[in-house]
C-alpha cells in the first residue's frame, strides 16, 4: 500500500479498545484525517508508550496510509514534528492553544487539503510557543479573525469613520446600524479592524486592551463563528480562557 509523508496538527484523541486511540488530526496533504494508532497507551520496559505525543496542538511528521473510501485511516510512523518549549506547560498559552484547537475542531468540516490554512495554524501554535505575555493576551482574538480569512467566512476589513459599525452577519464595516442584533460599534469595531491589519502577531503587543474588551470581543467573535459554521454551538474553552487571562 502507497504511504504518504505529511506533518499533522492534533485536535483530539479518543481511547480506543485497551492500549490504542483514535486520532483526529488536521494533517497538510489530506485536510482533517481520523487516525487508528494502536498500542501507543501501553508501557514498556523501553519506556512510556507513546499516547503523549498525541495532545492537544502537537505538530508531528508522519508517515500515512490514506484511502479515499475508508473513514479511518492508519499512520504508519510518527514523531515530533516540533517539540514546543513552553505550550504545553504555561498555563496561560496551554488554554490559548486549546482554544485554538477547539475552533479548528469547530470549523474543518471536510476532509479536504488546504495549505495555506494548514501553514497559518502551524505558524501559529509555533508563534505561541515563543510569544511574550503582551502577545498572548490578544492571541485568541488575532487567531479567530484571522482564521476567517481562510475559511470563506472572511471579515472586510472596510473601517472607517463613516463605516464605523461591524455587521457581523455580512461580515463588513457599514454606516447604520443593522436591523439585527449581530453587530459591534465603537470601541470594539475599531478594535477589531485594527486586529484585522495586525498580519503578523507579533504585531499583537502594540495593541493595547483591557480584559473586558478582550472578554467582549471574543464573545463577539464567538457569535460570529455561530452564524456563519452549521453547528458551531459554544466553546466550551472560552469561559476557561477568559479566567485564565484575566
Amino acid at each position: 500500500m502507497i504511504t504518504h509523508k505529511t506533518k499533522g496538527i492534533v485536535l483530539k484523541t479518543v481511547k480506543y479498545g485497551e492500549t490504542s486511540l483514535i486520532v483526529t488530526i488536521f494533517t497538510e496533504l489530506f485536510g482533517v484525517q481520523s487516525y487508528l494508532v494502536n498500542g501507543v497507551r501501553v508501557s514498556s520496559r523501553k519506556g512510556p508508550g507513546k499516547a503523549n505525543l498525541f495532545q492537544h496542538g502537537a505538530i508531528l511528521d508522519m508517515i500515512v496510509y490514506h484511502n479515499e473510501l475508508k473513514n479511518l485511516q492508519r499512520i504508519k510512523e510518527f514523531k515530533w514534528g516540533y517539540l514546543y518549549q513552553h505550550l504545553f506547560f504555561d498555563v496561560v498559552k496551554n488554554s490559548v492553544a486549546l482554544f485554538m484547537v477547539e475552533i479548528l475542531q469547530k470549523t474543518l468540516k471536510q476532509p479536504e487539503a488546504n495549505p495555506d490554512l494548514f501553514h497559518f495554524v502551524e505558524d501559529a501554535f509555533l508563534f505561541l510557543d515563543e510569544a511574550d505575555a503582551a502577545t498572548v493576551g490578544n492571541y485568541p482574538l488575532f487567531f479567530s479573525l484571522h482564521l476567517t480569512l481562510f475559511s470563506g467566512l472572511r471579515i472586510s476589513d472596510t473601517y472607517s469613520k463613516q463605516n464605523n459599525i461591524l455587521d457581523m452577519q455580512e461580515g463588513e464595516f457599514v454606516s447604520t446600524r443593522p436591523l439585527h442584533p449581530h453587530f459591534l460599534e465603537e470601541p470594539f469595531s475599531f478594535y477589531t479592524s485594527q486586529l484585522l491589519k495586525a498580519h503578523h502577531p507579533s504585531a499583537l503587543a502594540e495593541i493595547k486592551l483591557n480584559k473586558d474588551t478582550r472578554r467582549i470581543l471574543l464573545n463577539a467573535y464567538e457569535g460570529f463563528f455561530a452564524l456563519h459554521v452549521q453547528d458551531f454551538g459554544t466553546l466550551k474553552t472560552l469561559p476557561v480562557l477568559q479566567e485564565v487571562l484575566g
